[in-house]
C-alpha cells in the first residue's frame, strides 16, 4: 500500500516499475495501480488519436512528459474534438 499522489489516498501500489529510470521509479513510489490503469486508459486515447508509435523515439518522449504531467500535476493533452463520456 502506499500513498497515491494522483488519487490523493492509500491504494495498491505497483508490483513492478512501469517505466526505466528516474520517472518509472517516481511512479512505482508514488502511483497506484489503479491510477496508473487510468494513464494507461489515456495514453491509449493519445496514441490512437494522435497516432504515435511507442517505437519513435520522439513519440515515447511525448508519451513520457504526457504521463508525467497526467500523473503529478499538469497540463496533459486531449485528442482534437475528445469528448469524454458522461458519468453515469
Amino acid at each position: 500500500m502506499i500513498h497515491c499522489k494522483y488519487l490523493d489516498k492509500q491504494a495498491e501500489g505497483l508490483a513492478r516499475k512501469p517505466l526505466p529510470g528516474a520517472l518509472g521509479e517516481r511512479i512505482y513510489n508514488e502511483i497506484s495501480k489503479e491510477a496508473w490503469q487510468k494513464w494507461l486508459a489515456h495514453q491509449t486515447m493519445l496514441i490512437n488519436e494522435k497516432r504515435l508509435s511507442p517505437i519513435e523515439p520522439e513519440h515515447r518522449k511525448y508519451l513520457e512528459q504526457q504521463a508525467e504531467a497526467f500523473l503529478f500535476g499538469g497540463e496533459v493533452d486531449q485528442a482534437e474534438g475528445y469528448v469524454p463520456p458522461p458519468v453515469a
